[in-house]
């Protein structure tokens, strides 16, 4: 009869196991922090589509150009067309007064004072960046993407997760660990009580 191995003593093997999840959070924080930074300037900026395009600025720039006598509106849009070297006819125009016209065209628009010879070229401009990191954060790219996404997801689980039970002793769970985690899930929680329940 062999003789028995004796099993190592479970506090080896509790080190070993939180060896291992410390050398998991540590590596999966270092494969997804970019793309974190990716969704957490978007996560922002979409937060707030109410007070601004996160995609797009408006440019606005000033031109002169020769008066044109406030005949007919037909009139008036040729004549700036020429004098403002437009590319040819606009999609739909509007004339506020006799003088005042505005040109729009696919995406950007133009608000001339004939009379006076001025106008104002308005066009929207991707915001550097900004625009890409919303394309993948609100999953615009589809296919291949979405698969990427889901990846992150879990990443992010295995982060949270790994998280919450790396530290033992007063610092960890069993300490003043588990006043964050109830405090971090009260806050949805009572958000969600107050709008949608009461």
């Amino acid at each position: 009869m062999m003789p028995s191995v004796p099993r190592p003593p479970r506090r080896r093997r509790s080190r070993s196991w939180r060896r291992l999840l410390v050398a998991i959070h540590r590596d999966v924080g270092y494969s997804v922090a970019a793309l974190t930074i990716v969704y957490a300037v978007s996560g922002i900026a979409v937060n707030h589509m109410h007070d601004w395009n996160p995609n797009y600025k408006l440019a606005r720039e000033s031109r002169r150009f020769d008066p044109v006598e406030t005949s007919g509106r037909d009139t008036i849009v040729a004549a700036l067309v020429e004098r403002l070297d437009l590319p040819g006819p606009p999609v739909n125009s509007f004339r506020r007064s006799p003088e005042k016209i505005e040109l729009f065209y696919d995406g950007w628009s133009i608000s001339a004072d004939a009379a006076s010879g001025t106008a104002i070229v308005e066009r929207p401009r991707e915001r550097l960046l900004l625009r890409d990191f919303n394309f993948l954060h609100l999953n615009h790219a589809k296919g291949i993407w979405t698969w990427l996404a889901d990846v992150y997801a879990l990443a992010l689980l295995a982060l949270a997760v790994s998280g919450v039970v790396i530290l033992r002793g007063p610092q960890g769970l069993a300490g003043r660990g588990k006043w964050f985690l109830l405090g971090g899930a009260l806050v949805p929680l009572v958000i969600l009580l107050f709008l949608r329940y009461l």
